[in-house]
């Protein structure tokens, strides 16, 4: 027979070894997947960059903090700010990231994600602030391009990298949406304008160039009435008109005595 004793010895030790696996295998083995990287802190002083793989730790003294590589995305939330030309407008805008050294985003910076969030939102008021109205609304890809150039210049130190930046909305007061309307009318009502200006300039121009070439060569009015008289005759009208040259009416006037 098994002696009792020995029973309880191995139990205990068969618990005791289950508990350390459970403790210890977790701290020891990690797995990183391929987007990943492990910074290993050993005593709290950085040791190395790890991953992606299997990775083997130190327990209770190596300590490890994941970066994420993939490009992450920040929304920047609605941000009053106050054009060049002084015109207050609401914008928000969508900022795209990635860590292209794990090293420097964990010892550089705490929490570099709300830090360049942050950022995101100061640069973006900054930066509207130096262009005025038309602008904002026409040149967006500029000042995407700007806002962009700004914030990857300051997270470049923390192992950032900016991909791009878009603003999504503008959003203006009322009375200024009413000006803008009043003066895009103003503005369909001069090109209007202008464009009947053109046309009656260019008809009055080819009249006189008709007139000069009539007046070089007389039958050109010949023909032209004999072509006026054509179209008159085609139509059901019941009157029609005979014009006249001033020459033959010049016949029928008395003569002066000398």
């Amino acid at each position: 027979m098994n002696d009792p004793g020995s029973l309880t010895s191995m139990l205990v030790w068969v618990i005791t070894i289950v508990i350390f696996l459970s403790v210890f295998l977790p701290q020891m083995f990690k797995i990183l997947r391929e987007y990943e990287r492990g910074v290993i802190f050993r005593l709290g002083k950085y040791q190395s960059t790890k991953g992606p793989g299997f990775i083997i730790l130190i327990p209770f003294i190596d300590k490890i903090e994941r970066v994420d590589l993939r490009v992450l995305t920040i929304n920047v939330d609605k941000q009053e700010a106050i054009t060049k030309d002084n015109v207050t407008v609401n914008v928000d805008a969508i900022t795209f990231f990635r860590v292209v050294d794990a090293e420097k985003a964990v010892i550089q910076v705490e929490r570099y994600i709300a830090a360049t969030s942050m950022l995101a939102q100061t640069t973006l008021r900054s930066v509207i602030g130096q262009f005025e109205l038309d602008e904002i609304l026409a040149e967006r890809e500029k000042i995407n391009k700007k806002i962009q150039d700004i914030i990857d210049k300051q997270t470049d130190p923390w192992g950032v990298k900016v991909v791009s930046v878009e603003v999504r909305d503008v959003i203006l007061p009322e009375s200024m949406k009413r000006a803008m309307a009043r003066q895009a009318e103003s503005e369909r009502d001069r090109r209007a304008k202008v464009i009947n200006a053109q046309g009656e300039f260019e008809a009055a121009t080819k009249l006189v160039e008709a007139g000069q070439m009539i007046e070089k060569t007389p039958t050109a009015l010949q023909l032209r009435f004999l072509q006026t008289m054509n179209e008159i005759s085609e139509e059901n009208a019941t009157f029609a008109f005979l014009p006249l040259p001033m020459d033959f009416l010049e016949s029928f006037r008395p003569k002066k005595k000398e």
